[in-house]
């Protein structure tokens, strides 16, 4: 059995699990070097958070473990496809592979596929579903935002 095929049913079991909890059937694992480095489930049910997905309680837990945000070298083994949010939260924590075990069209006939989210953010602002502007506002007497964090960071070292 390949480190793959091993990190993915325990994925797979996590989101078992958490079945049994009256959570979703999804499950996540955070791995570096072959090592287990954190796991999480679907955790919506219990939180009433909409962002308590497997894979971000997941890298939550990974990056308080390794006292970073950055997960370089991380690879994230997942029950189900990954939706936008998670995809997006694990490239910015710079995870460097992710695996899936369900594919959105497994989960679509039992209401479990983000494909519908994926193809609306193709698609441009102006012609999605939700109202998305960008309104430059820059209140009067202060520093440029960035600019001011750019310069308390310096300080910082």
């Amino acid at each position: 059995m390949s480190d793959e095929t091993k990190f993915l049913g325990e994925a797979i079991e996590l989101a078992r699990a958490n079945i049994h909890e009256g959570g979703r059937p999804f499950g996540a694992l955070v791995v570096r070097d072959g090592q287990v480095v954190a796991t999480g489930v679907n955790e919506m049910h219990a939180t009433n958070d909409p962002t308590a997905h497997a894979e971000m309680m997941a890298i939550r837990a990974a990056s308080r473990k390794l006292g970073s945000t950055d997960l370089g070298g991380c690879a994230v083994y997942a029950s189900g496809h990954p939706c936008p949010m998670c995809m997006a939260a694990m490239r910015l924590a710079g995870v460097g592979k992710v695996a899936y075990a369900y594919s959105n069209e497994d989960g679509a006939p039992f209401g479990l596929s983000t494909a519908a989210i994926y193809a609306e953010l193709k698609r441009p602002f102006a012609e999605q579903s939700m109202a998305i502007s960008h309104v430059p506002v820059r209140p009067e007497g202060t520093a440029e935002l960035y600019a001011e964090w750019a310069e308390a960071r310096d300080k910082r070292g």
